[in-house]
């Protein structure tokens, strides 16, 4: 309380400025100037210049250029880059590995990477609650605020506004965070400003968590079928694609009104990390670049050029002020044939891949990011574990030595800064002092650029109790479900057998969901018969009964084809070369079309470079999902079946389609919002953002690089299931968005 009076008096005498308690912290808010945040156990003190108040970040009684918030954040950027220690930029340059939060406490894990290696990027990603999210984030800041020059913490996270199906949705509360579609469930709306709306949404949760940067949106061009990460994706157009990034990177990136500091950026700001250059899209065979045996993206159409547009023409050209993504992230892949030099190297090795291309060609200024673990070894073609693909006989300082000198300017899931700093001696021995000295201030310039522009230097504390009332708040989960009745592609209506009155009598079976291995580091499960939608939820719509001949009609609840990841240690016990097919159809899949000889190959572990797996047979794990639809069909008899398939990438539909009278896709949406359209509460308005293709032959015959070349399924009513393709109550939609885009 005397504080706050002689702050008052203070006031009185042209003060401008007044200081108050905080939840742990210290608010100073001043008049026509930035609202500080700062921890008394920090050792910051408050300096005051010309009424106004300064953080003294680096603690020597003065108001540095980089402490004074008036300034541009690029004079504060530099001015701070030139005090830095190379020990100090090292720890900059690194992105820690994946941190739970399961409380508010920092673990001793990360009080030594943040005050030993100087680690100040930090990926954040399951939380025990919003509020344990905000006092974690408080306790870092002020833990970090005491530390060298007082830099922040620039915490991040990949995506986390996925919806759970059995989920329930009620317009009067709210939730942990928003729910919403899929990326390729947006996609599916094919509508740039509901995009832009989930960024300003998820942006003003991602902040009342302390994250102010997104390690997304990935905007690679998903124009191979079979590749397992074409669910994270807007689909395979290039001008959906773009016109989707573009929305994305504005929504998060923009502030508005008091919460801008200039040129758009400001407190509701997040970066956005795009990834991943030059698009991890067209994968050979399908086979994901995560492990060794799916390190090759192939050009066979040679279009490399169409998967740069929705960076160089979306992401990179904004509308809103901030101008572009401020990060990018190239991916783990060896982009094949493509370094006019020759280089078979991965994206963060490739100096004409991020220098030539990305910086100079196309201006791009913002922070380059590798990968996670690209440094690292490995020991498995099929190992998860370090991609340092075309650098593979190099030591690990070796490789860091090879990204910096590439262009990029930060370490994906390092937290130790010592290869970086014998990375920087491989300079200085190679190229002199200076032009070290130089190299690494330049990446800690566009590193700190991204902090100073989101305020993260004047106020990175939050109010849990704030927090807790905008994360999951229920005009936000409104907006999420929404989006995801919006998402939803209702694909055949043969004879209008939908919408369903209600209280009809529904059937809807038990289905099988099969054991699955661990991917990308997660932990496997066993398999299940599950009931897909739960009974009260049901309810509220239609009688369920357990007998289909007492049913009405049926709701028969699948996923799409599930045949692995294309390899198969198996195969290469047997003597075989590992490789196998990667089918989108239920049925056992026998790749007669594939190539005879791989575009690319070529790994340390292996004596051949043809990875091709013609005339070899892979089946799917869930063959009993297409035997559910063609058991209930028989079950019903004559009686309408409709079959809702949760879809994360094109399958082959006429295994299926015969067999089903309706058929809805789903992109990773709540249960209730599919049941909203059933009945006919909302009229379905989704698209296709990808072809569906006849069968595996056209698959196999496409060019992983090229957009839209597969002969799409017709079903029982003439219709393609061609891109853009989706029906309403009426028929085949054909709208503004159609004829924009299709």
């Amino acid at each position: 309380m005397i504080l706050t009076a002689v702050c008052a008096l203070l006031a009185s005498c042209g003060q401008k400025w007044q200081e108050s308690d905080g939840d742990g912290y210290m608010v100073v808010t001043q008049k026509n100037g930035q609202t500080l945040g700062y921890s008394p156990e920090s050792g910051v003190q408050i300096l005051t210049k010309g009424g106004y108040a300064f953080k003294d970040l680096n603690r020597n009684g003065k108001v540095d250029p980089y402490e004074d918030w008036r300034k541009d954040p690029l004079v504060r950027a530099k001015d701070l880059a030139s005090q830095l220690s190379i020990e100090e930029i090292a720890g900059m340059m690194l992105y820690s590995a994946h941190q739970a939060i399961r409380g508010p406490e920092i673990t001793d894990a990360q009080r030594k990477f943040l005050a030993e290696d100087n680690v100040r990027a930090v990926l954040m990603t399951s939380v025990s609650s919003p509020a344990d999210a905000a006092r974690w984030n408080n306790n870092v800041q002020a833990f970090v605020e005491g530390k060298g020059h007082g830099i922040p913490a620039n915490n991040s996270s990949d995506p986390r506004h996925g919806a759970q199906a059995t989920a329930e949705f009620d317009a009067g509360n709210g939730g942990t965070i928003s729910m919403w579609p899929s990326s390729l469930g947006m996609a599916a709306t094919f509508d740039p400003a509901l995009v832009e709306e989930f960024g300003r949404i998820a942006a003003q949760e991602y902040r009342a968590l302390g994250i102010a940067t997104a390690l997304s949106p990935q905007i690679d061009l998903a124009t191979e079928p079979r590749w397992s990460r074409f669910n994270g994706t807007f689909g395979e157009d290039p001008d959906l694609d773009t016109d989707m990034a573009r929305a994305y990177v504005d929504g998060f990136q923009t502030s508005e009104g008091d919460a801008e500091i200039k040129d758009g950026w400001g407190y509701d700001s997040v970066n956005a990390m795009i990834k991943h250059w030059p698009s991890g899209g067209p994968e050979e065979g399908g086979r994901d670049a995560h492990y060794s045996y799916g390190k090759y993206a192939v050009y066979p159409g040679g279009k490399l050029e169409t998967h740069l547009l929705p960076f160089t023409e979306g992401a990179f050209k904004l509308r809103g002020k901030t101008g572009m993504a401020s990060a990018v992230m190239p991916y783990y892949t060896i982009s094949w044939d493509q370094d006019p030099s020759g280089g078979q190297v991965g994206n963060s090795y490739s100096k004409y891949i991020i220098t030539d291309l990305l910086r100079d060609k196309y201006g791009y200024e913002g922070v380059v990011c590798t990968d996670w673990g690209i440094t690292n070894d490995y020991f498995h073609v099929e190992g998860f574990e370090g991609k340092c693909w075309g650098m593979e006989t190099l030591s690990v300082a070796e490789r860091h030595f090879r990204v910096i000198e590439a262009g990029v300017d930060q370490f994906g899931g390092n937290n130790d800064k010592g290869p970086v700093l014998e990375g920087y001696q491989m300079w200085v021995d190679k190229y002199g002092e200076a032009s070290a000295r130089t190299r690494f201030e330049a990446s800690a310039v566009r590193l700190l650029m991204n902090s100073f522009r989101t305020g993260l230097f004047e106020n990175p504390y939050l109010d849990p109790a704030e927090t807790a009332g905008i994360v999951g708040k229920p005009e936000f989960m409104e907006a999420g479900y929404k989006a995801q009745q919006k998402s939803v592609v209702l694909l055949k209506n043969h004879g209008k057998v939908l919408p369903a009155a209600r209280k009809l009598k529904v059937y809807i079976p038990q289905y099988y969901v099969p054991g699955r291995a661990a991917m990308f580091g997660g932990q496997a499960s066993a398999g299940r018969w599950v009931d897909p939608v739960d009974e009260a939820m049901v309810s509220r719509y239609f009688e369920k009964v357990s007998d289909p001949r007492q049913a009405d009609f049926a709701v028969v609840f699948i996923n799409a084809p599930a045949s692995g990841s294309g390899y198969d240690v198996a195969d290469r016990g047997k003597g075989g070369n590992g490789y196998v097919p990667i089918s989108l159809q239920y049925e056992d899949y026998t790749a007669a079309d594939a190539r005879e000889t791989s575009i690319a190959g070529g790994d340390p572990y292996e004596d051949f470079t043809n990875r091709s797996y013609k005339g070899k047979t892979v089946s799917t794990s869930n063959k009993s999902h297409m035997q559910l639809v063609r058991d209930t069909r028989k079950a019903m008899g004559s009686k309408p079946v409709v079959t809702v398939v949760n879809i994360s990438r094109p399958m082959v539909m006429r295994e299926i389609e015969p067999y089903a009278d309706a058929i809805l896709l789903s992109f990773g949406v709540q249960n209730q919002a599919v049941l909203d359209i059933i009945s006919g509460a909302v009229e379905p308005s989704g698209l296709l953002p990808m072809q569906l293709p006849a069968d595996m032959k056209t698959v196999e015959e496409q060019f992983e690089d090229v957009p839209r070349d597969m002969q799409c399924h017709v079903d029982a009513d003439g219709n393609a299931y061609d891109f853009a393709f989706g029906l309403n109550w009426s028929g085949p939609i054909d709208d503004a968005r159609v004829r924009k885009y299709k």
